[in-house]
């Protein structure tokens, strides 16, 4: 049973929609968020991530949509302004007022009422979790990005929100600011309670801070589970491309024997498991960690497919080396630095690259949401 199972719906959404300039910009069939589960929405520039923020606070207009918020629909008996204060967003930019730093954090509990004692404890409460009690009487408008993102965080829970929607809030950081950032939100999230809802274009983040991620594009959610699921069993090719997963490949089964398919691309036979009919063709994937290199091939390995190839790229990508390498079809390898030195790695080279037969997933193309 996973958490999930065990946590009760927070919202349940059905057959959301929203139409802008004729064209559909949301269709949510059915999605559902868990009291306390941290869910990442992740997809290229327009697929929808925002749109859908600003659907789940009615601050959109929808063509059609149902929202259950605790088990109540968000009607007459439970109106947009009482259900929007279980809510707060954090936008990508700051947009802090022109004030000190306690004053923009104490902003939102002075609108709600909330004095004396009691927003000194709040207040000063978030600057410690965040690390920015020093910053306590700094301008707003002169501290730095990072901090500045700090603050935004901290205003947004000082609220005691039920739900914080987090569009971008770590976008055009520095990776160890962003890093840091991200780790003390988590930590802040999971010690809280909070849920969180987070639109993000970058896997990574969402791999660091999500129980679950969603896929999206077009507005439209192609596939949602657990970040294992979506890297390792991706429903579709663009989830397995925006998931990371560079090699794609098909062609038709020629052969099957108990669970493994051997399957023809371009004159070569690759072995995996899986099902589907003979003659039928099939497009799998192989996560790039997964495909080994080597400078002969080796009957030591476990490893049922080995094809010897050119190596077209080798792109550096922060802390590994992305390898192109041509079998007659293309497979995309990550290797660390020390094993391009050790392998003698070079443009034009040849190699052996390898995979496991269980290594690969057949992308049956149907969507989890």
């Amino acid at each position: 049973m996973t958490k999930n199972n065990i946590r009760p719906i927070l919202l349940d959404i059905r057959n959301l929609s929203s139409v802008r300039g004729g064209r559909t910009v949301l269709n949510i069939p059915e999605m559902r968020i868990y009291e306390g589960e941290i869910l990442s929405l992740i997809g290229p520039n327009g697929a929808g991530k925002t749109t859908l923020l600003m659907a789940l606070l009615r601050l959109v207009p929808l063509e059609s949509g149902v929202i259950v918020f605790k088990n109540t629909p968000l009607n007459e008996t439970l109106p947009h302004d009482t259900y929007r204060r279980h809510f707060v967003m954090v936008f990508q930019k700051s947009l802090l007022f022109n004030s000190s730093v306690f004053n923009n954090i104490a902003y939102g509990l002075r609108i709600r009422g909330i004095r004396g004692r009691e927003l000194l404890r709040r207040v000063d409460e978030q600057m410690a979790l965040f690390g920015i009690a020093h910053l306590r009487n700094r301008h707003a408008r002169k501290i730095s990005g990072g901090e500045a993102r700090r603050v935004s965080l901290a205003r947004a829970f000082v609220l005691n929100p039920t739900v914080v929607l987090l569009d971008e809030p770590f976008a055009g950081l520095d990776t160890p600011t962003r890093d840091a950032l991200i780790a003390d939100c988590e930590k802040i999230l999971r010690a809280s309670g909070t849920t969180a809802i987070f639109a993000t274009h970058d896997r990574n983040e969402a791999l660091m801070l999500s129980d679950r991620i969603s896929v999206m594009n077009e507005g439209r959610i192609l596939q949602t589970g657990a970040p294992e699921d979506i890297m390792h069993r991706p429903a579709n090719e663009f989830v397995a491309s925006f998931a990371g997963t560079d090699t794609i490949i098909s062609g038709p089964v020629i052969k099957k024997n108990r669970g493994t398919l051997f399957i023809e691309v371009n004159g070569s036979i690759l072995e995996i498991v899986g099902e589907a009919k003979i003659g039928s063709k099939v497009t799998f994937c192989v996560r790039p960690e997964n495909i080994l290199l080597s400078k002969k091939a080796s009957r030591a390995t476990s490893a049922r497919n080995a094809f010897a190839g050119s190596i077209q790229r080798i792109l550096p990508v922060g802390h590994f080396y992305k390898v192109f390498i041509d079998c007659g079809f293309q497979l995309i390898a990550h290797v660390t630095h020390q094993s391009v030195k050790n392998l003698g790695l070079a443009e034009g080279g040849k190699i052996v690259a390898s995979f496991k037969a269980t290594a690969a997933h057949i992308i049956r193309g149907a969507a989890e949401v």
